[in-house]
This record gives structure tokens, C-alpha cells and sequence, in this order.
């Protein structure tokens, strides 16, 4: 074989060699799956949880100083967030227990005041481009709130639900498929609150502040 048909064979396998690795790499890119990005929150649809908070009012009848204690319950609701929008709605109803306390003299007389427990049912409004939503809220609250006079020994109670409104908001975090958590703030004012004690009218104004921590399941 001469020394130009040597050269020809070993372009020949030199291109041949070429083209089979450029034909497996081809192959490799097809056949590599393509990247996924995860998928985005949305918040659509039901959900339900559990709350957990502290909770500080302005007393209401008698004394000076803040009636405090913790809090604890549940809340309902339903987010709806148009599809390719950073824009969340919602409607939300909760309802929890309250620890909230405190005890007073008074001309000799002993005021326990309580407040058994506090529901909401409110209008969220939130902003949420991912797994993170920042919200405010608003709406009509309501609140049982019992006050006890103690005089030697006799002790006599009055109690009322009273309706308030509320305003806050928070920040909410999608941590997994169908669960986020929350840390929320809300204000409650009820205006006037009137109790009878000895057939002495007492009349105050409850004023509460809420923080609280929250686990919601979405449906």
C-alpha cells in the first residue's frame, strides 16, 4: 500500500471515529433528561389548623395595667390565588381559648377579669410570588369577657360575648406540598363594655393585642 492511500485510510477511520462520537454525544443530550424547575405554591383551596399565641388587653373595669395570658385554638379558611398571579385572597374564621387575666382591688372589693376566649372571622389579603406570603387581614371579632366582684366573702359575676373589630396581618410559609406555617399579629378593639357588679354598672373598653404562631393543612 503506498504511502497516499495510507494517508486515505486514516483520514477515512480519523472521520469515521469523529462521527460516531458526535453521533453518541447526540444521542447522550437526547436521551439526558431535561431540567425541571420545582414547581411554584399556590395557595388555592381549603385549609385548616391550629394556633398557639400569647395575648395582652388593656383591662376593662377596674385598676391599671394589661389583662395577659396565653392563647390557643384553631382556625378554617380558603385562599384563592389566580393562576400566574402573586396575588393571594382569602377568607378566614378561627376560635381559641384565652388565659387572659387579672385581679384588682378596688374600695375593698376583689375584680377578677377574664376573657374566656376570642373568634374571628376575617378577609385576608396576600402577596405571595412563591412559598412565602406576606398578608394583611381585617374583619369582626368577638370575645367573652367575665368579670367577678369578691366582698367579704360574697362574690357575684357578670359576663357578656362582645362584638370588636380586628385588624393585623403576618407572614406565611409553604414548607411542604400541603402544609405552611404562620406568625400573625392582630389588634382587637371592642368599644364600650358594660358589667354589673353589686347593681353597680361598670362600663371599659377592651383592647387586645394577639401574636401568635400557626400550622395549617391545605386540602
Amino acid at each position: 500500500m503506498g504511502h497516499h492511500m495510507k494517508r486515505i485510510v486514516l483520514a477515512g477511520a480519523a472521520a469515521l471515529a469523529l462521527a460516531t462520537s458526535a453521533a453518541q454525544a447526540a444521542d447522550m443530550a437526547v436521551k439526558a433528561p431535561a431540567y425541571a424547575p420545582p414547581p411554584v405554591a399556590n395557595w388555592s383551596g381549603f385549609y385548616i389548623g391550629a394556633n398557639l399565641g400569647y395575648g395582652w388587653a388593656k383591662e376593662v373595669a377596674a385598676g391599671a395595667g394589661s389583662m395577659n395570658g396565653v392563647i390557643g385554638g384553631g382556625q378554617i379558611g380558603y385562599n384563592w390565588q389566580p393562576v400566574g398571579s402573586a396575588v393571594v385572597f382569602g377568607l378566614e374564621a378561627d376560635l381559641q381559648a384565652s388565659g387572659q387575666g387579672r385581679t384588682d382591688t378596688v374600695l375593698g372589693v376583689s375584680i377578677d377579669q377574664d376573657i374566656d376566649y376570642i373568634g374571628t372571622i376575617r378577609a385576608r389579603l396576600g402577596y405571595a410570588p412563591g412559598p412565602w406570603m406576606l398578608y394583611v387581614t381585617g374583619g369582626w371579632a368577638y370575645a367573652k369577657y367575665e368579670v367577678t366582684g369578691t366582698l367579704a366573702g360574697a362574690s357575684v359575676s357578670s359576663s357578656t360575648s362582645h362584638s370588636a373589630w380586628t385588624l393585623g396581618g403576618g407572614v406565611e410559609w409553604m414548607f411542604a406540598p400541603r402544609w405552611s406555617a404562620k406568625l400573625e399579629y392582630l389588634y382587637l378593639d371592642s368599644g364600650d363594655v358594660n358589667a354589673t357588679l353589686f347593681g353597680v354598672p361598670v362600663a371599659g373598653r377592651l383592647k387586645d393585642n394577639i401574636a401568635r404562631i400557626g400550622l395549617n393543612y391545605h386540602f
